[in-house]
């Protein structure tokens, strides 16, 4: 797991052709805006994240985030149990996002 600036998220992500953008926030949350095309699955759903996470490719890049940037941290963490070798963490989360959202 990497915690990455905005800046080199943005930078990462924009070059990765095996790229995907997770989500960890609740659905109240998500009424706030998401980030374009990512995918949501909420970190406090338990058994049931860990069961949604088993179904996604391992090769893949997975680029986390939450409203603060500690979910989705935790959420990188269990990633990394689960076999996922690249997990990045969005530092201070969508709160403090100035990209584009949708």
């Amino acid at each position: 797991m990497a915690d990455l600036s905005q800046q080199d998220w943005e930078e990462q992500l924009e070059k990765d052709s095996n790229a995907v953008i997770l989500d960890v926030r609740t659905e109240e949350e998500i009424e706030e805006g998401i980030i374009p095309n990512a995918i949501n699955i909420d970190i406090y759903k338990g058994q049931e994240f860990v069961a949604e996470l088993e179904k996604f490719d391992k090769t893949k890049n997975y680029y986390v985030y939450c409203r603060s940037g500690n979910r989705s941290g935790q959420a990188c963490a269990i990633m990394n149990n689960l076999g996922f070798d690249k997990a990045f963490n969005l530092q201070g989360g969508f709160m403090n996002w100035e990209g584009e959202t949708s």
